[in-house]
């Protein structure tokens, strides 16, 4: 999601403001270095949502183009073992190569365990990140953050109230344990890249020089990407940061329950999906254009 803002009615209405003597220099000056920073901020947020939403994207076409390559493999070495089996059994057959229809066999069956092998260490490593993780945390610590792996993906739920200031996006004192913990396994497994997704409540936010639940969950996203890069280390070329507002709930917003639920901070960490795309481009040859 990328978080689109409008400054231009903010700065007339700002200049209207001084100009009738509504507000003094001071605050004016205030104002516009607010203004500024804001602007900023869009525009760094607009440019990581929209490489956010297109790394997501081209994994989300990456693991389905794996999946089917797996089953087009399987597909083929049936059919390859049915033209086999024909060929023994059958004296009109003499003419197929049955050293060639083996040789076949033996490459898409090796082609296939290459895929699932590959598919396999991605789950195995994904647990093995989740277990460490889990088990860093204190029982208090579990309280705030939720953990889980979808899809080949690990997701890290964090509250809000453990993570930031009341109303603001402001990293509290209290979030810095869990965040270096967290930091640490980002930091061990290197092949994966991470998204800081930031999520709110429909309540509307009311603070000055934050317009909307796009720039609060946009605004916290980024300040935890900042703190893991700054406080902790973790290298800034494998952070997004993105924001989607009161969009992307995970329980109703009717409740007080549900609306602690949606305020959240999420930590998505995916595996790169490179060697994925390596094991597809090296099809055995007999498969391609088919």
């Amino acid at each position: 999601m990328i978080v689109k803002i409008n400054f231009s009615s903010v700065a007339i209405i700002a200049s209207m403001l001084f100009a009738t003597g509504c507000v003094s220099t001071k605050k004016f000056n205030s104002l516009q270095a607010s203004y500024n920073n804001l602007q900023a901020t869009n525009s760094q947020l607009t440019r990581e949502g929209e490489q956010c939403k297109s790394n997501l994207d081209r994994a989300t076409v990456q693991m389905s183009n794996l999946q089917e390559r797996i089953r087009a493999e399987q597909e083929h070495v049936k059919s390859l073992q049915s033209a086999l089996d024909k060929c023994l059994t059958s004296a009109g057959q003499g003419n197929v190569n049955v050293s060639k229809l083996v040789d076949e066999i033996n490459s898409s069956n090796k082609y296939i365990q290459e895929l699932i092998s590959s598919k396999s260490k991605s789950d195995s490593l994904n647990m093995i990140l989740t277990n460490n993780l889990t088990r860093s945390l204190s029982r208090e610590e579990m309280r705030d953050v939720d953990v889980k792996v979808l899809k080949g993906v690990v997701y890290i739920s964090l509250s809000d109230n453990m993570l930031y200031k009341s109303g603001s996006y402001e990293i509290s004192d209290a979030a810095g344990s869990t965040l270096s913990k967290i930091a640490k396994i980002i930091t061990d497994y290197k092949d994966y890249d991470v998204l800081i997704e930031g999520n709110t409540d429909n309540v509307p936010i009311s603070k000055p020089n934050i317009r909307n639940n796009w720039d609060l969950s946009g605004l916290r996203a980024s300040s935890v990407v900042q703190a893991l890069q700054n406080n902790y280390g973790v290298d800034p070329k494998r952070l997004t940061a993105g924001g989607r507002g009161e969009f992307n709930p995970i329980a109703s917003n009717d409740t007080p329950d549900g609306k602690t639920k949606n305020r959240r901070t999420e930590i998505i960490i995916t595996p790169k999906l490179n060697q994925f795309m390596d094991l597809i481009e090296k099809a055995p040859e007999q498969n391609k254009g088919q």
